[in-house]
């Protein structure tokens, strides 16, 4: 195929984990097969009179620690000049982020292929896309009334999960019991006093095994990662703490996934990341889904070929 321009919107280079990070090695694939890396952070997006344009960075990447890209060229171009961007910002999904992802979307008609498409994003809040699909989910409650709230924490013996709509990384995530003395002024301040919805969700034990990360591609399956807690925590992320370990998809995953694919599809949500716990979908991750790296090492593979194999396949059709 010839080269491609590929972008990159993300969080700043310097400060990626070269053995982790999900962009970088998405950029190295990139690379690799001889198109063109580009990259620009949140900050340097602007509406330029006629149309989207950013200050953008060309590199060249290695997975060398504190050495791990080379600056080519630095200078503003309009967002037209890519073939394909990759929208990376890691999360929070706030007011910024939004108006980035309509920027984006300024390209007075000459767009490059988006993944994730920006429309999609916007539409799929990673704790609540999944409530589309509630005979795959469990229990749970959207809500500010604290009432309602504590009715939802005491009717669920073995316990409660409790976290904000627009978290990541695990933050901001409790584990409530019935009868915690704590309970009340748990929910004052995560509901801000009863001015912000938060999500209660039904405590599920198989969570101690682990949370699985399920990465889709196009709306396939295409690796997976089960992220065990440690002793004294309740939460899997790797950004918590998390001990990642090889794992096989189940039945039931691979019904999930299945049911998850055409809405994912349509929304052009084509790199995503779910979190299933025992026979539960808990999340479906749009925005900076990670997990590459160490399906990557655990299971022998290449995810972020995949992924620019439909990043191609886009472009191409689109030429």
């Amino acid at each position: 195929m010839a080269a491609l321009t590929i972008g990159f919107l993300m969080d700043p280079l310097e400060g990626v984990r070269v053995d982790h990070d999900s962009t970088f090695a998405l950029m190295l694939e990139a690379q690799r097969r001889g198109h063109q890396v580009r990259y620009f952070e949140q900050p340097w997006l602007r509406f330029g009179g006629t149309s989207a344009e950013a200050r953008m960075r060309t590199v060249t990447v290695r997975r060398e620690p504190g050495n791990h890209f080379d600056l080519l060229d630095e200078q503003i171009r309009p967002l037209s000049s890519l073939d394909v961007l990759f929208l990376r910002k890691d999360p929070p999904v706030d007011a910024d982020f939004i108006q980035a992802t309509q920027l984006v979307e300024l390209c007075n008609g000459r767009e490059p292929v988006f993944l994730n498409n920006p429309t999609g994003i916007r539409d799929a809040n990673e704790k609540l896309f999944g409530l589309r699909f509630p005979e795959l989910m469990p229990e749970t409650l959207i809500a500010r009334d604290m009432v309602a709230l504590s009715r939802f924490v005491a009717s669920h013996p073995q316990g409660t999960i409790l976290k904000p709509v627009e978290g990541f990384g695990g933050q901001g995530i409790v584990f409530l019991q019935p009868g915690d003395r704590n309970t009340r002024s748990l929910l004052e301040v995560l509901t801000l006093g009863g001015r912000k919805a938060i999500v209660a969700q039904a405590y599920l034990p198989e969570s101690r095994q682990g949370d699985k990360r399920i990465i889709l591609v196009d709306g396939e399956p295409c690796g997976a990662v089960l992220r065990v807690p440690a002793q004294d925590d309740h939460r899997g992320n790797m950004a918590a703490g998390g001990t990642p370990v090889k794992t096989q998809l189940t039945p039931r995953e691979l019904e999930i996934c299945a049911r998850l694919k055409p809405s994912l599809q349509a929304r052009g949500l084509y790199f995503v990341g779910i979190d299933v716990i025992g026979d539960w979908l808990t999340e479906v991750n749009v925005t900076s889904p990670t997990g590459i790296a160490e399906v990557d090492k655990l299971d022998n593979t290449n995810v972020e070929a995949k992924v620019i194999d439909v990043a191609e396949r886009l472009a191409g059709s689109r030429r």
